[in-house]
């Protein structure tokens, strides 16, 4: 770390956090609203910067495990998430009638999401949670809320309460997702990292205007220059690392460079992640600006949650796949395969989703069409791009921010970026200390000064 003498000069004084430092100090120059605004803007990035710190260094370093989630789930709990196929070629069973037995299994229970798709090799997995009591209403815990089952023999591989860290590492990468989203404090802990994730997109661009060089000023009584160098050349500095300048001044160039090099991508997380937690913000935003096509929320939801839908799942998926065939015919979209089955008890709702050529993600399907659980009239259909600009936006900006396509590439890059959000953090913190460890240190020279000079 070096042990020399700290002492920033003007044009270093830098905000302690999130991506960026400004270059020049406020007081040398420039004209305009932002220049005046700089030392505000200066002040928000800092103490913004160390709010987030504690958060996006958590969420950083999960976010590099996670993009490896499903490659390390199978080879952590490789008895859940591995099954042999059987030499004879056997078919797997249906999911539907699996869901029945899982159900037989446990007693008083729901299942709400059908997967109906599976890949060679694989288990099928049914979430379960509790109906709640018709006469109190109320709802207990279940000791396990996941169940993995064999897709030919219909045995049960195992079963986890997701994401309790208790249970041993076979919850381990459902933990790590937990404190990445919430900090493993469920709602409270969304709602917090929501307001980071909104503090985080704002700071993205203050932090970018803050790595601008000011305007230079000429001296009184002299011809006003163009600002000594190209303002291209001065802003070049920001994204280089003088790795011999020091302990300090690396930091700093760290800091700075190592946010501007991924600025975009950090700004998809940092806005995908106000979608993911703070819907309430990004919605109206988002809706303001793009068109949107209508999906579960344009339906009323019931005076009182339907557990038991009046169309059986056999004979919604039928409608599912009647539905979505005459939706492909008439939009011009191509079905692949089938991906799930879901009932909103809320809403009285199935909705029915499938992989389709207007997909973009490496696996699963986002096309979907909702239907009354109750009539199997249609309510909506819901395209995952091309339909509607701002549901193509979330589609892409989600997609990325979760390493959903593209592979391994965007798996390592994802990774990289999360360590580097992790980076951020650290060297925001250390400059923000070293710079008040050299104002403390200034200060006090300042009041023995007069005392030595005495003596």
């Amino acid at each position: 770390m070096g042990s020399e003498p700290i002492a920033p000069k003007p044009e270093d004084a830098m905000p302690t956090h999130a991506h960026f430092r400004h270059l020049p100090d406020a007081r040398k120059g420039g004209s305009g609203v932002l220049p005046r605004l700089r030392p505000a803007l200066v002040l928000f990035h800092r103490w913004v910067g160390l709010v987030m710190a504690g958060f996006l260094l958590i969420a950083g370093l999960t976010g590099s495990v996670l993009a490896w989630n499903d490659e390390l789930e199978a080879a952590i709990n490789p008895t859940l998430y591995r099954v042999a196929p059987p030499t004879d070629g056997t078919p797997p069973l249906d999911p539907l009638v699996l869901r029945e037995r899982v159900l037989a299994r446990y007693p008083g229970t729901a299942i709400r999401y059908v997967p109906l798709g599976v890949e060679p090799g694989q288990p099928w997995w049914f979430f379960l949670e509790m109906r709640p009591d018709p006469a109190t209403g109320n709802t207990r815990e279940l000791a396990n809320d996941q169940v993995f089952m064999n897709p030919y023999s219909g045995a049960v591989l195992g079963e986890r309460k997701w994401g309790d860290i208790t249970q041993g590492m076979k919850n381990l990468m459902p933990f790590l997702y937990r404190l990445h989203y919430s900090l493993a404090l469920d709602v409270v802990g969304s709602y917090a990292f929501g307001i980071i994730a909104l503090l985080w997109t704002l700071d993205c661009f203050v932090g970018a205007y803050l790595t601008f060089p000011a305007r230079v000023r000429a001296a009184p009584g002299t011809a006003a220059k163009a600002g000594g160098a190209a303002w291209l050349t001065r802003w070049s500095a920001a994204w280089k690392v003088r790795w011999r300048g020091g302990s300090y001044k690396v930091h700093f160039d760290l800091h700075r460079a190592g946010g501007l090099w991924p600025w975009a991508m950090l700004l998809v997380l940092a806005w995908s992640s106000v979608a993911f937690n703070l819907s309430e913000v990004y919605s109206p935003v988002m809706r303001a600006v793009f068109a949107h096509q209508p999906a579960e929320e344009s339906v009323p939801k019931l005076a009182s949650p339907q557990w038991e839908p009046g169309v059986p799942w056999m004979a919604a998926r039928e409608i599912g796949r009647r539905y979505m065939a005459a939706q492909a015919h008439q939009v011009g979209f191509t079905i692949q395969q089938e991906d799930a089955l879901i009932y909103f008890p809320t809403h009285g709702l199935y909705r029915y989703d499938v992989r389709s050529n207007r997909d973009i993600r490496d696996h699963g399907g986002n096309t979907q069409v909702y239907f009354d659980a109750n009539t199997g009239a249609l309510q909506a259909a819901w395209l995952p791009t091309g339909a509607a600009s701002g549901d193509t936006i979330r589609m892409w900006i989600t997609s990325l921010h979760m390493a959903a396509l593209w592979g391994v590439p965007l798996k390592l890059f994802i990774c990289a970026l999360g360590l580097a959000v992790a980076m951020l953090s650290v060297t925001g913190v250390v400059i923000w200390f070293k710079k008040r460890r050299a104002r403390i240190q200034s200060a006090a020279r300042e009041v023995t000064a007069p005392v030595a000079a005495a003596l």
